[in-house]
């Protein structure tokens, strides 16, 4: 029984961490490396994070630079970032490839917060399959006569209140990321 609970809270950790990651890559005013991190470049055939060819690092919070360790990766991670389709234009001196980070406008703003929106409710979908699976788990220890009747029903209503503080914990968090989304 402990061990159900120990994993439901372990998964539903990992489901807000995970959503913590989705943010990170959703793109607000200021600069990040997490906007370019984990974009892939097509190095020798190969898809390469951006962080694996260079060092990526935000001199400003309107600017983002990476600097390719292989003078010819230049043009590919060029072209990577262009194709990401995150708006934003790589400008390359041969040395550095500046990122120059353009202020959002009202209506995309608008649609980051739609795109948050979609990313909270999928992770509250997540935690909510959790609490499913550990339910289901209690309930085959009931019926296997593992746990008595009354264990199952403490254990399922602690899963409920992890469920619950876990939902809050996503509110939470999407409330933060949508307030700096509309952060002028």
């Amino acid at each position: 029984m402990e061990n159900v609970k120990q994993d439901a809270e372990e998964r539903m950790g990992k489901a807000i961490a995970a959503l913590e990651r989705e943010f990170a890559g959703l793109r607000t005013g200021r600069a990040s490396t997490a906007l370019v991190e984990n974009i892939k470049v097509d190095y020798y055939g190969t898809p390469t994070p951006i962080n694996q060819l260079g060092s990526v690092a935000v001199p400003d919070s309107r600017t983002i630079t990476i600097q390719p360790w292989d003078r010819g990766s230049f043009g590919l991670v060029e072209k990577a970032i262009q194709k990401a389709d995150l708006g934003l234009n790589p400008m390359n001196d041969g040395k550095l490839i500046r990122i120059a980070i353009p202020p959002l406008t009202e209506e995309r703003r608008k649609d980051l917060v739609k795109v948050s929106r979609k990313y909270t409710e999928d992770s509250k979908v997540a935690i909510r399959n959790i609490r499913r699976d550990a339910n289901d788990s209690l309930k085959k220890l009931e019926k296997d006569k593992t746990i008595s009747e009354d264990d199952s029903k403490k254990a399922q209503d602690f899963i409920q209140k992890l469920t619950d503080s876990y939902v809050a914990k996503a509110d939470k968090v999407a409330q933060a990321k949508e307030k700096e989304i509309m952060e002028i």
